[in-house]
């Protein structure tokens, strides 16, 4: 009900409503007013107190509310009035539906209690006529219990006598009839008493009898136990028996080893035999008979339903007749169950040795790099047999061992796979080789090294991903020992993510920097297309793939092992290098090409004695053709790259630094008439202020970086080249011209045209420096034989 301090009809949020009520409880207990206004609780006027008076409350309303808030808080009223109708109504009814199912309740309680008192009466009643019916029959039979003991007593020891005299007879008649068994329980009946009252002449005449019967028991249990063709429970028959007449525990251990050895032997030559191989074949023979066998499931079933069968029965039959039973008794037996124990342990460990052999020896003859299903089921089904010998024999090697051998396996197979990517990618770079060859021998400038890249990287990335296919059946849910933690952490991790990716990823930068290591000016048998090629593949893996891949094998692996594996940014740092490396070789490669040509040219002509020039060398025309050619090559794999803003003038701006003008200025004896200077220091102090040129430096992977650093070392050679030549008048003049020509077309492909200016320029300048006849050809001229060229 709302507060009498608020206006009728208005609404309080649940917050100010529960912090109020939270403040009433403290003050109730308190006994202060339930608000802070000092309000009396004997008030007639409030509606909640308990001296609530009707006319007063509606006096106070009719005086201080208007009309409309009368109205409201008549509202308010009759709504609270239903809603406690209703609350009272239900309560009503849930107490009457309560009161109702307890008084049905009570009334069963008295039915049922009302039989129980009369079944009570009558078992008092029974348990009395019981109790009086035994007294009279203890009563009655009370002076013929002792004698009737007595007389039962004697018929007890009249059989007993009786079995024993009758006991050789028994004894042979069951050895008569085979039934061993039966005649060593006789014998255990009477061995005690015969043994107690054998000074009696009647009785050691039975007992001598006896023994001399039973030894020839004990020795057809001998002869029976050491038939081949007895069956394994004849033979658990014989153990146990020989046991109960005392025969050595340790010799019949050995005996019943040896026995089963044998059985268990010809189960091993059977498989070898179907194996056809000794233990340890290698090269052809071992591929010959891989191909002979069947699959390598079939030979697992093999093994595990004869061998691994045989040697779970074999464990399990000598246990219960050496250990389990002996365990039971006393210190004597314990100490004979332990003996056992340790026999056992070597043996099985000695003949899984064995047989692991075999398997392991047949499994390595798997080696095809396809689909593995079948290897894997065997695998699992090899590791399910082994669990049961484990379990019944844990002390055994056998669980470590068989572990050892499927963990074995999927590293060789492992290992295979990496051949196979391996040489999957050297076989797709002899297939690039072949494609770059082509369109040479076609007579074409170069092949789509765009699609020649994108079928490497797609082939490459489809053979890695059909791999992985291939290696994730080891970690299949239904697959016993891929849940173990022995092996999925190492597989997963050690094995697929750095064994075989990690390795794939760094034999393809390794391979690819092999491919720098080429002597030669031309760069050895590497062609310089493939190098280009392979750099930007590396790039590719730094900036994409070998994220993407190391991803795929985490998802598909879900690598969860702690050991320490190769982090991403290592293997984009190799692939970064190896590209680097290679687009550098590239730059070298073609640049040392032109410079070949270009020092050819230079060496096997005189200069001090041609001809005055009347055309551009063709060896100039050459240049440009290649340089042109490797500019479109580059652009189909790397960006354009940034260019130092050209003036609108480039293709001429270098002609006045070979002018006639400019080399009389340059040259000129003395550039004042009053003070001479030698043009060396001249040449020298100008060298001192241009900007140092890193011929060899390494270039950026942009098609501008790359065309820059083949033009340097091509002008560079040149420069060195016509420094170690001396000049007459005509062999200048052709230096100019061929320069010009070359400033005509090179400066569009570098990322500053100011280096080819400079380069130019030193080559003219160390030409006129060391020519003998200082004659410079006019501008004009060299334009037109330039165009004319």
């Amino acid at each position: 009900m709302a507060s009498p301090e608020s206006p009728p009809g208005t609404e309080m949020d649940p917050e100010t409503i529960r912090r109020r009520k939270a403040h009433g409880m403290l003050k109730l207990y308190y006994g202060l007013p339930e608000d802070g206004s000092g309000r009396d609780p004997l008030d007639p006027t409030d509606i909640d107190g308990a001296h609530f008076s009707p006319e007063s409350f509606l006096g106070k309303l009719r005086k201080e509310l208007s009309l409309s808030q009368l109205m409201d808080c008549e509202t308010d009223m009759v709504k609270q009035i239903r809603a406690l109708d209703s609350d009272m109504q239900t309560l009503v009814y849930e107490n009457y539906n309560k009161f109702i199912s307890a008084t049905d309740t009570i009334r069963k309680m008295k039915n049922d209690f009302k039989k129980m008192e009369d079944e009570m009466d009558c078992l008092a009643n029974n348990m009395a006529s019981i109790t009086e019916f035994s007294g009279r029959i203890s009563s009655t039979l009370q002076d013929q219990h002792e004698q009737i003991t007595k007389l039962s007593g004697v018929h007890t020891l009249l059989r007993k006598l009786q079995f024993l005299f009758e006991l050789p007879a028994r004894l042979n008649k069951c050895i008569e009839m085979e039934a061993y068994a039966q005649a060593v329980r006789y014998h255990g009946k009477a061995r005690s008493i015969l043994h107690q009252y054998q000074h009696m002449p009647s009785f050691q005449g039975i007992q001598n009898d006896c023994q001399k019967i039973m030894g020839e028991l004990a020795q057809k249990l001998r002869e029976k136990f050491r038939d081949g063709g007895t069956s394994a429970q004849d033979l658990a028959e014989c153990v146990d028996l020989l046991l109960q007449l005392d025969e050595p525990a340790e010799e019949l251990c050995d005996e019943f080893l040896s026995h089963a050895e044998s059985r268990l032997a010809d189960d091993l030559k059977s498989l070898q035999a179907d194996l056809g191989l000794p233990s340890s074949p290698s090269g052809a023979s071992a591929t010959t008979a891989a191909s002979q066998l069947g699959d390598i499931l079939e030979f697992v079933d093999q093994g595990c339903n004869s061998f691994v069968s045989n040697m779970c029965l074999v464990i399990a039959s000598y246990q219960e007749l050496f250990i389990n039973r002996l365990s039971q008794g006393g210190e004597a037996n314990k100490s004979i169950s332990a003996m056992a124990q340790v026999k056992l342990v070597s043996f099985v460990n000695q003949l899984m040795g064995r047989y692991f052999a075999v398997v392991d020896c047949r499994i390595q003859l798997e080696k095809g790099i396809g689909d593995n299903s079948l290897l894997v089921r065997a695998l699992d089904r090899f590791h399910r047999r082994l669990q049961a010998v484990a379990k019944l024999l844990p002390a055994s090697s056998v669980a470590t061992e068989g572990t050892e051998i499927v963990v074995r396996a999927a590293k060789e197979r492992i290992r295979q796979y990496l051949l196979a990517l391996q040489s999957f990618f050297l076989d797709c770079l002899t297939d690039v080789r072949q494609s770059l060859a082509a369109p040479r021998l076609m007579g074409k400038d170069h092949s789509n090294l765009a699609e020649l890249l994108g079928n490497i990287s797609a082939s490459i990335l489809n053979q890695i991903k059909s791999v992985l296919a291939y290696v994730h059946l080891f970690t299949a849910k239904d697959i016993t020992f891929s849940n173990k933690p022995y092996f999925k952490g190492e597989f997963c991790s050690q094995g697929v993510r750095e064994g075989l990716i990690v390795g794939f990823i760094k034999y393809i930068c390794l391979t690819a920097r092999q491919f720098c290591e080429t002597t030669g000016d031309k760069g050895g048998f590497t062609p310089p297309t493939l190098l280009l090629l392979l750099s930007r593949l590396c790039l590719d893996y730094e900036t994409s793939t070998i994220s993407y891949i190391l991803t795929l094998t985490d998802e598909q692996f879900l690598v969860q092992d702690h050991s320490p594996v190769t982090a991403v940014t290592s293997l984009c740092t190799e692939a970064r290098e190896a590209a680097q490396k290679l687009l550098n070789h590239y730059v070298k490669v073609q640049g040392l090409i032109i410079s070949q040509m270009l020092r050819k040219s230079v060496e096997t002509r005189d200069w001090v004695n041609t001809i005055e020039p009347r055309n551009v060398r063709a060896v100039m025309k050459r240049v440009v053709e290649d340089t042109t050619s490797i500019d479109v090559q580059v652009g189909l794999l790397y960006e354009e790259g940034v260019r130092k803003a050209h003036s609108s003038d480039s293709s001429k701006r270098t002609f006045s630094v070979y002018s006639s003008s400019r080399l009389q200025t340059r040259y000129a004896p003395s550039y004042t008439p009053s003070a001479p200077m030698d043009t060396n220091l001249l040449s020298n102090i100008q060298k001192l202020f241009s900007e140092r040129i890193d011929i060899f430096s390494p270039v950026e992977f942009n098609k501008v970086s790359v065309l820059t650093g083949i033009i340097k070392i091509s002008l560079k050679t040149f420069l060195e080249c016509v420094r170690l030549r001396t000049f007459g008048r005509y062999g200048l003049q052709q230096i100019q011209v061929d320069c010009y020509y070359l400033q005509l077309y090179l400066w569009r492909f570098v990322s500053d045209e100011n280096l080819v200016h400079f380069l130019l320029d030193e080559i003219v300048a160390s030409t006129a420096h060391r020519c003998l006849d200082l004659v410079p050809m006019e501008q004009s001229v060299i334009e037109v034989i330039c165009e004319r060229g």
